[in-house]
Formats: structure tokens, C-alpha cells, sequence
């Protein structure tokens, strides 16, 4: 048998199948290399996203330690104006954060050089500025004031700051310089994946329609995670500045605050001590009538510098927003055209007055008195500003406040506003000064020439009323102060027309009786001293309990006149006490500062007699008449 031909291994059509495989295999191992280098392109991705996020909390760290100088020279100035330990509490805390805040920012930039020095430079800063704070609060503790506001003055204080917030910046700038260089690595991965996507999907169109299917879908899916990345890292840049205008609100409302209670617990004690001075002043010159001219001019400068002490007690409490207010329905047009004679008289034949009056303005509701308080202190503060010679123009107009102007300004409300603005043609702010205008005792007037609460009165006023006050000055144009209150909405019925007092005294007769009560011994005397000398019947007491007992005692009483704050029962628990035993007997209360017996949200509730410490024996004699005369409650 002859030999058989050697029969290949595969059949003659097998080489060209491998030959067709060739191509599927090579574009299977491209695939699968483009797939590799995708996965290690999102690794990369991922591992640039834990950077990012590293950077935020690296810029955190850095806000967090300037908040932390800030808070321990909050602290410092709150011991410094109130001299009890408790404003130390912010400072304490602070310094332990500021050691920590540097420690952690040594560990973050050990490896730059640059940043090395930078922090090392803000560790010297940080320990001189420190240094300075426990300086003055040593100083304050050991009863040295004026050596310590000397320091507080010195320029070093505010250097010290503006350097370490120089330095802070400088970290600042270099933590965004890497974010922005870690954000350029992102987009040159994102183009190298939309690149290997691109390549994926080629081989994909070659090898198979599911391959195109899945390229595609796994783009897509990319291109989502980016837009997210895109989307999250735009949410965090908008959250932190949101974060850090929330914490500067935070900081002035804490601010706000701690001066209400400082102011609060002074203006009661003060206005009762201003009340029996001025009451017994002016019961003195009642009694000496006009016999001798020499005794009523001491009389008329000591009430004189009691006016003055009161009205500064009054601006503390309007700035820190704790004044009780009375709203009304005002007119503003009328209102102002009734100031214009006290505003002539107030500012000077030198200073030319123009009023400029919109037709249909809207009402507000607001303090009336309060509000023109308001007028009288930004005229005052025009005229100053343009040295006595000049141009003060006061304006209204209806004025609605948007959304966006609401959002660039936090606090305010969108919605429609009676504008009052004044307007003076004096040197003008600085930027820096109409930042610190409304800011309590900041002034730029020689010393002795005003308090610095002007202002701060104004905008104690205007808040604490749900409006808005905005300054707007440049250098050599002139100043323009803008008072914002909320548009009031009614049944339309006119605003009242308020007039002043005039006439005689207003004074009683022996039949009505009148029960004073009031826990200060002093303040007493002196209230019923006043009022017998109207000429009524006065009964006192010290306290709730034996008041009940004098009411009880003796129904012809026509009138509770009683202080609101008095240990274990309020005039306000006194008062619906005796009301359980003589429902018509009528009320009026007097303090020297409130929180909330009788005051709401600022408001003195609407069936709420008040008169406020000190008063003078006119106002009292006017206001207890009023309150006899009225409808029995």
C-alpha cells in the first residue's frame, strides 16, 4: 500500500478563520486594554475627587482658625466693655483653637517650604496678637481701664490682625492654587477618557452592535459621574459662602445679644436712679415756684444732664433692639411735614432743608416717636458731616425690595417698603467707614462732639420695626441713608393726626385714689410725692402682696400704677391679680427696661398702659389723667 500523504492537522479553510479571528482577537485585546486604562482613568478620577475634598477641609482649617482670632477678640472686647469673666469664655476657647488650628496647618504644608515660613510667620503674629489681648484683659482685671483702653486704641491691635489675616490668605491662595491645579488633572483625565470612550466605541462599531451599546451606555454614565463631580464641587463652593455669612450673622446676633443683657441690666437700675433724681428735681421746682431764680437755674442743669443721661440710656437700648415700641398707623408725608419746623430749628439757618414728597405713598406702621427720633439723629449726623453749611434733602417714595436684592442682603424680606431716605451734600464715607457706621460708639467726630450711637440707634430702631436701613456714600458726593419700613396693609382708614401736649399741668382731686406700687424705696417716694402734689389720694406698697390687701381694703381705688419688675410677682401678675378683684380698675405700669412681661417681639401689647423711667412730673401728670379719663379696661 502506498504511504499516505501527511493530512494536515486542521482543515485547508482552518488558516483563513484565523486569520478572520486575527483582527476580532487584536480589537478583543484592544477593547480590553482600553477597558483597563478606563478603569484606571476613573481610579485616577476618584483619587483626584479625595484630593479635592482634601482641600476643602485644608480651606476649612483655615477659616476655622481666622474665625477662632476672631472670636478671642470678641471675646476680649466683650470683657473689656462688661468687666465680668464670662465674656472670657469665647477668648479661652478660642486660644486652645488657634493652638490647634496651627498645629494641623503645620502638619497639612510640612512639605512646602514656602508655606513653612508663611505658617511660622503666623505663629509670631498669632502669639503677638494673643499676647496683646491677655495684656488688656489683665490689665481690665486688675482695674487699670484707662491703661487698658490706651492699648485697645493703639494701632497694634488692628495691625497684628490685618497681618495674620495677610498670612491666612496667603494659605488660603495656595490651597486654591492646588485645587485649581488638581481641577486642570481632572479635565486632562476627563479628555483622556472621553478619548479611550471614543476608541472603545470604534471597536465597538467593528466588533459587535453590543459592544457599541455598552461603550455608549458606560459614556454616558461618565459623563454623568463628571457633570455630578462638576455639580457637587459647585455646591460646595456656594455652601461655604453661605456657611460663612450664616456664621458672620451669627457672630453679630451672639454680639446683639450679650449687649442686650449688659444693656438691660443698666438701663433698669439707671433709669430707676435717673427717676427719682429727676422726679425729686422737678418736684423742687414745682415747690419753689419762681422765688429764687438762682436754685431753678441749679435745678434746670442738673434735669438738663438727667435728659441727656436718659436719652443715652435710651440710644444702648435701641441699638441692642430691647426699646419697647407702641406702633401706629403714620403717615409718613404728614409726618414729615410736621417736622420740618423742628428740623429748621435743629440743623441751623445755614443748613437749606428740602422735603421731597411722593404722591400716593403707602403707610407704614412704626413707633412714631421712635421714628422721628430717627429723621432728627440722620439730619443731625448730615449736618455734622457737612460742618454746618449745606444741603439736606429728606425723601419718601413706595419702594419694593426683590429677591435678589433680599439675597445679596441678608435678613431682609422681599416685599413692598416706605422709603424715608436723607440725603446731605457733605465730604462723604469711605467704603471702610459706611461699613462701621451703625457699629456702637464708632464715631469720626473729635472727641466730645457726639457718642457714636446716632446711628446705632437708628438701626436698632429700623430692625427691631421688621424694616431695612442702608447707607450709600462715596468720598466728596455726599451721604445718602435710606430707612426701609414695611408697607402697612389695612381697612384704609387714615393714620391718626398726633399732637402735642399743651396747655396746664392736668391734676386731680382728693376722691380719686390712687395705689402706688414699686419695690425701689427711693423711686416710691418720690412717684407718690408727685402725685400728691396733683392733688390725689395716694396709698403705696412695696410689693404684690400688700397691694392685694390695699385693694381689698379700699375699692374707690381709681388706679394701679405699678413698676413691671419686682422680685417674686411682675407688676403684670399684679395686675391680673387685682383685676380678678375690681375688673374695671384701671392700669399703668412704668419701668426702666422690660424683657417680656408686657412687651412682645418689641411691641408694648395693645392694652398696655406704659410709661417709661425716668419721667418727668409733666409726663407723669399727663399720662395718669389719660389713663383715669379712658374707658374702664
Amino acid at each position: 500500500m502506498p504511504d499516505l500523504p501527511d493530512v494536515p492537522i486542521f482543515p485547508v479553510s482552518e488558516p483563513r478563520r484565523l486569520r478572520s479571528l486575527a483582527p476580532l482577537v487584536a480589537g478583543f485585546l484592544l477593547l480590553v486594554a482600553v477597558v483597563a486604562a478606563t478603569g484606571g482613568i476613573v481610579g485616577m478620577q476618584r483619587r483626584a475627587a479625595i484630593d479635592v475634598r482634601h482641600a476643602f477641609e485644608q480651606r476649612n482649617e483655615i477659616a476655622n482658625l481666622l474665625s477662632a482670632l476672631q472670636d478671642a477678640e470678641t471675646g476680649q472686647r466683650g470683657f473689656m466693655l462688661a468687666g465680668e469673666d464670662a465674656y472670657l469664655r469665647p477668648y479661652e476657647r478660642a486660644v486652645g483653637q488657634i493652638e490647634a488650628g496651627l498645629h494641623t496647618l503645620g502638619d497639612v504644608f510640612a512639605a512646602e517650604p514656602a508655606m513653612v515660613e508663611a505658617i511660622t510667620r503666623l505663629r509670631s503674629v498669632t502669639a503677638e496678637k494673643l499676647a496683646e489681648l491677655r495684656d488688656t484683659i489683665a490689665l481690665r482685671k486688675e482695674g487699670r481701664n484707662e491703661e487698658a483702653m490706651e492699648l485697645v486704641r493703639s494701632d497694634k491691635g488692628r495691625r497684628l490682625m490685618e497681618e495674620a489675616r495677610a498670612v491666612i490668605g496667603q494659605l488660603g491662595a495656595s490651597v486654591a492654587d492646588r485645587l485649581r491645579i488638581r481641577q486642570a488633572r481632572m479635565g486632562t483625565m476627563a479628555n483622556r477618557l472621553q478619548f479611550a470612550v471614543s476608541g472603545a466605541v470604534l471597536l465597538a462599531v467593528l466588533l459587535a452592535a453590543y459592544a457599541i451599546f455598552d461603550a455608549r451606555s458606560r459614556s454616558r454614565r461618565l459623563a454623568r459621574a463628571h457633570s455630578d463631580l462638576r455639580r457637587t464641587h459647585a455646591a460646595l463652593v456656594s455652601a461655604n459662602a453661605t456657611r460663612e455669612r450664616l456664621e458672620e450673622q451669627l457672630r453679630q446676633s451672639q454680639k446683639m445679644e450679650a449687649m442686650g443683657q449688659l444693656t438691660g441690666g443698666l438701663a433698669h437700675d439707671f433709669n430707676n436712679m435717673l427717676a427719682i433724681i429727676m422726679g425729686n428735681l422737678h418736684l423742687l421746682k414745682r415747690r419753689l415756684g419762681g422765688e429764687n431764680a438762682q436754685v431753678q437755674g441749679y435745678a434746670d442743669q442738673a434735669l438738663d444732664a438727667g435728659v441727656r443721661a436718659a436719652t443715652l440710656t435710651q440710644r444702648l437700648l435701641a441699638f441692642a433692639r430691647k426699646q419697647p415700641l407702641t406702633p401706629e398707623p403714620i403717615d409718613c408725608n404728614r409726618l414729615l411735614a410736621d417736622m420740618s419746623e423742628l428740623l429748621r430749628r435743629s440743623l441751623g439757618e445755614s443748613v437749606r432743608v428740602e422735603t421731597v414728597l411722593a404722591g400716593g405713598l403707602w403707610r407704614t406702621e412704626a413707633d412714631a416717636n421712635q421714628l422721628e427720633n430717627a429723621i432728627l439723629n440722620l439730619a443731625v449726623n448730615a449736618r455734622d458731616a457737612m460742618r454746618g453749611v449745606g444741603r439736606i434733602t429728606v425723601e419718601t417714595a413706595n419702594a419694593h425690595l426683590d429677591d435678589r436684592y433680599a439675597a445679596e442682603n441678608l435678613g431682609v424680606p422681599p416685599g413692598q417698603y416706605v422709603m424715608i431716605a436723607v440725603s446731605d451734600t457733605g465730604a462723604g464715607m469711605s467704603p471702610e467707614v459706611a461699613a462701621r457706621a451703625f457699629d456702637p460708639f464708632f464715631t469720626t467726630k473729635e472727641v466730645g462732639q457726639g457718642t457714636g450711637l446716632g446711628l446705632s440707634q437708628v438701626h436698632g430702631f429700623v430692625k427691631q420695626s421688621g424694616g431695612h436701613v442702608k447707607i450709600y456714600s462715596e468720598p466728596g458726593n455726599g451721604t445718602a441713608v435710606k430707612i426701609y419700613l414695611p408697607r402697612r396693609r389695612g381697612d384704609g382708614t387714615e393714620a391718626p393726626v398726633r399732637t402735642a401736649d399743651t396747655g396746664p399741668v392736668p391734676e386731680g382731686n382728693a376722691g380719686e385714689i390712687i395705689l402706688v406700687v414699686e419695690d425701689d424705696a427711693g423711686v416710691r417716694r418720690m412717684a407718690v410725692e408727685a402725685l400728691r402734689d396733683l392733688r390725689y389720694t395716694v396709698i403705696h406698697a412695696d410689693g404684690a402682696e400688700r397691694a392685694l390687701q390695699l385693694i381689698e381694703g379700699n375699692p374707690g381705688i381709681a388706679l394701679l400704677f405699678t413698676d413691671v419688675v419686682m422680685p417674686e410677682t411682675s407688676g403684670k401678675q399684679l395686675a391680673d391679680a387685682a383685676r380678678q378683684r375690681k375688673p374695671a380698675l384701671r392700669v399703668l405700669y412704668t419701668t426702666g427696661y422690660t424683657r417680656n412681661a408686657i412687651v412682645h417681639n418689641g411691641i408694648v401689647d395693645a392694652d398696655v398702659q406704659l410709661l417709661g423711667k425716668p419721667y418727668t412730673l409733666e409726663q407723669l401728670a399727663r399720662k395718669v389723667r389719660q389713663v383715669i379719663s379712658s374707658e374702664a379696661a
